[in-house]
């Protein structure tokens, strides 16, 4: 992978640049378990990435795998930005990445911090004692590495079930079920459910997002296992979970189970895949409105790309990685019969050099902004906006130079955006 990073200094973006580029490893190759199928429309019990199972139980509460067909809401016309500004909410954070805030009226937002901290953030203060901390089983050896996901349970307020994604101490994905405490203010390490374990043959492109669809199941996007270029060709084998969209139904029981409708839950592949064909999704999200998916896939070289699938879409999509770099040309030829989905956004290396992504606005607070997806580049610190134009295309526009290294965005209860920067503080979209 190049990147130019000479043009954008730091120590900080150095090290970030490479947690989503290209990197070498000696992490072993990726085992393959084999999955059997209960019944062809019967969910199946999760196993891990050595193909054991985890539990015998399925859920119970199996939520339906019709997705709504909302229509997107559709903007006029970008708002003015400079009436606008991001406001520092809190500073004092180590290497955040993310952040999750529960659907109520308490004003509390959980924040990811890399090294395996999850810190409070209640009423614009910092709290001092942590959520959770799982330092001593979350691997940072690498600078992709670390506690990279969080995604709380549709019905977080009631069973406190919420989900993590984290590179253990060799490296590898795992993603975990914990519980937290009735408080809601911290939560026991012991409550940890280990639900899928997937070995990373390289120590980049890890993805890490994970989010609860509108369908009710779990989303988690995983990358193509690293080094430069997908040299094992992962993101178009449908037998690895790496270079994926992962879909899988959780729920108050142990394990997870594949939804029916899951596009190789009949074989073909491993019946957690979603969709495929991606190099390293830093961060997807469902537009709370309409149930329409956004993914923000790193690329290699030269062009960063924003996806989008309308909530109604089929399984199965292909984002083209590694035959395209964004909707160029990069390494052999896909078959005559493949359809690969171009993004509806992407921008050069003399623009950025990594992308993150963002989410729909949907706040209150903020009306002409509803609607409008806004995301970043890392490096650089530049925020875009993009809407559909209302005729099949669509609108693009920086809105904002942050000036931060943008790990991730974020809402809280009430939709309202925040940024947060790698360096250690959270902001908020708010009017100047």
């Amino acid at each position: 992978m190049k990147h130019r990073n000479n043009q954008y200094g730091g120590l900080l973006i150095v090290l970030f640049i490479l947690l989503l580029t290209a990197c070498q490893s000696t992490i072993g190759e990726q085992s393959t378990p084999q999955i059997i199928l209960l019944e062809t429309m019967t969910p199946t019990v999760g196993i891990n990435e050595t193909g054991q199972p985890l539990t015998e139980q399925l859920p119970t509460d199996q939520p339906s795998t019709a997705v709504p067909a909302t229509p997107t809401v559709q903007p006029p016309s970008f708002p003015d930005p400079v009436g606008y500004a991001w406001q520092v909410v809190v500073n004092g954070l180590n290497r955040p990445v993310g952040m999750a805030a529960p659907a109520d009226d308490s004003g509390r937002i959980y924040i990811l911090e890399q090294d395996g901290v999850i810190r409070i953030l209640q009423d614009g203060q910092l709290m001092e004692q942590p959520f959770l901390n799982l330092q001593n089983q979350v691997g940072t050896n690498a600078n992709e590495q670390g506690l990279l996901g969080i995604a709380l349970d549709p019905n977080y307020i009631n069973n406190r079930f919420f989900y993590l994604n984290y590179s253990d101490l060799s490296g590898n994905t795992v993603i975990s079920r914990f519980q937290a405490n009735e408080d809601l203010q911290s939560a026991d390490v012991a409550s940890e459910q280990i639900l899928l374990q997937v070995n990373q043959p390289y120590a980049n492109h890890n993805g890490g997002s994970l989010a609860f669809g509108p369908d009710g199941f779990l989303y988690l996007g995983l990358g193509d296992g690293g080094s430069g270029g997908d040299p094992e060709q992962r993101a178009q084998n449908s037998d690895t979970l790496l270079g994926k969209l992962l879909r899988i139904s959780v729920g108050e029981q142990d394990g997870y189970a594949i939804p029916a409708d899951n596009p190789f839950a009949q074989g073909g592949g491993r019946m957690e895949v979603w969709a495929l064909g991606l190099r390293n999704p830093w961060r997807f999200s469902f537009d709370r409105q309409t149930g329409d998916l956004w993914i923000a896939d790193v690329g290699q070289g030269e062009w960063e790309e924003i996806d989008f699938l309308p909530a109604s879409s089929s399984p199965g999509a292909n984002f083209g990685w590694d035959f395209r770099e964004g909707s160029h040309p990069f390494e052999k030829q896909p078959a005559q019969d493949a359809v690969l989905i171009d993004p509806v956004f992407e921008y050069g290396h003399d623009q950025g050099c990594s992308v993150t992504g963002g989410m729909v606005y949907r706040g209150g607070a903020l009306p002409e902004w509803r609607g409008v997806y806004v995301f970043g580049d890392y490096c650089t610190g530049r925020v875009w906006g993009l809407i559909p134009d209302g005729a099949g295309a669509w609108q693009s526009r920086v809105l904002f130079e942050s000036g931060v290294n943008i790990s991730s965005f974020g809402e809280d209860a009430q939709g309202e955006l925040y940024i947060i920067a790698h360096t250690g503080s959270v902001l908020r979209l708010e009017p100047r």
